[in-house]
């Protein structure tokens, strides 16, 4: 699972850099609130989830918790962090 999210930190760090236009990842770095934008995506995203893991709807749990991964990955290139962080705190708690 970690090379899932190595391959997508990749991606959104490549955004980042690059900042095509199209890009919504490249949007989240250029966008004039910057980090609060993101920050704002991920509680917006938590609340969609918990929605709908009140209505038990395992399709949109899934959808839901992969938007709050993006934006949480965002939020670490955002902070010069990489998932390499996220993945030694993770195993710190096993």
């Amino acid at each position: 699972m970690d090379e899932v999210l190595k391959d997508l930190f990749t991606v959104i760090e490549a955004r980042k850099e690059t900042l095509p236009e199209d890009s919504y990842t490249a949007s989240l770095f250029t966008h004039e609130k910057g980090e609060n934008a993101v920050l704002e995506k991920l509680g917006e995203e938590t609340t969609e989830l918990v929605l709908a893991a009140k209505d038990d709807d395992r399709e949109e749990i899934a959808y839901e918790s992969a938007d709050i991964v993006y934006h949480l990955l965002v939020l670490l290139a955002m902070k010069d962090m990489d998932v390499t962080d996220l993945v030694a705190e993770l195993e710190a708690r096993r």
